[in-house]
């Protein structure tokens, strides 16, 4: 899964040029970076309530224009804040892709709020989610490369899977591992497809006032099985907050078990080094080991 980035690197000098000549309206206001903006995507603060995206690599230059056509489908539907695109540049002056103005959500991210009731926060997500799987969704992207195939089925990455396994076998039972993934595999999704966030994770989800009140970053936006969207719960959550979640969305076994695999795989490609991950990733993908081998053990 590990992603070539661009050597096109974009800085401020060029952000401004560029949404000068472009965006003539917004020329004056200050061009700063984001603080904690993200893998995919180079990010700068446009004046006070805006935000620059520019895509890293081709990969994710894929997402721009999706993201700009389906969030306002969206967001009508939905409890809660979302992006709203304010604008879409074009590739210029040695910048390949074309690139997104945002609306700027004030708030912190759920990765970088401590003391969190993460009961809470399961209990909004889970509305926001319930509400995103209930909008009509037969028009939408199905899940594939454009989204790394979340939505998709779980056999996509088996291979990857096992390569992560042959890596860690010597630090970590991966003979259990093997088990909760080979019993996530054997199940499908059966019912109609779903909008899938594809990246709910808590850096993508904005918490003000101790409550959810904006959930960011659609790039991996695709129709599919809603699986992968419930990785959070061993990613993030803790078990009273993932017993919470998983009530209140009345997730069935089978499901529940796609959704730890889905949080088991990211946690081990990581830990395997499989991906340009840093330190804090690496740590984060233990605490998914033990959540996933608890819960495993206590529901299967």
């Amino acid at each position: 899964m590990k992603r070539e980035e661009s050597s096109n690197i974009i800085d401020e000098k060029l952000a401004q040029r560029l949404v000068t000549e472009q965006f003539p309206q917004w020329a004056d206001l200050s061009i700063e970076p984001v603080a904690f903006g993200g893998w995919d995507n180079r990010t700068f603060h446009l004046g006070s309530d805006k935000v620059l995206r520019f895509p890293r690599a081709a990969d994710y230059a894929v997402q721009i224009e999706k993201e700009q056509f389906w969030l306002p489908k969206l967001a009508p539907s939905l409890p809660l804040t979302i992006p709203t695109p304010l604008g879409l540049g074009n590739p210029d002056h040695g910048y390949p892709w074309r690139w997104s103005v945002y609306n700027w959500i004030d708030g912190e991210t759920a990765a970088r709020t401590p003391a969190l009731n993460k009961i809470k926060i399961a209990h909004d997500l889970a509305q926001f989610l319930s509400s995103l799987y209930q909008v009509y969704a037969k028009d939408g992207p199905r899940s594939g490369y454009h989204n790394f195939h979340r939505g998709s089925s779980l056999s996509v990455y088996d291979a990857e899977i096992r390569q992560a396994l042959g890596i860690l076998e010597q630090k970590f039972d991966v003979k259990t591992f093997q088990k909760i993934w080979d019993k996530a595999a054997e199940t499908e999704w059966r019912n109609s497809s779903v909008w899938v966030h594809g990246d709910i994770s808590a850096g993508n989800l904005i918490v003000r006032n101790g409550h959810l009140s904006a959930v960011i970053d659609f790039g991996l936006l695709s129709v599919g099985d809603p699986a992968c969207d419930f990785a959070i719960a061993w990613a993030f959550f803790d078990s009273e907050s993932r017993k919470h979640f998983r009530n209140q969305l009345s997730i069935d076994n089978e499901t529940w078990s796609r959704g730890r695999a889905w949080a088991l795989w990211k946690a081990l490609i990581i830990a395997a080094e499989m991906t340009g991950s840093n330190l804090v990733e690496t740590q984060q993908s233990h605490y998914v080991f033990t959540e996933v081998m608890e819960d495993f053990k206590k529901n299967s």
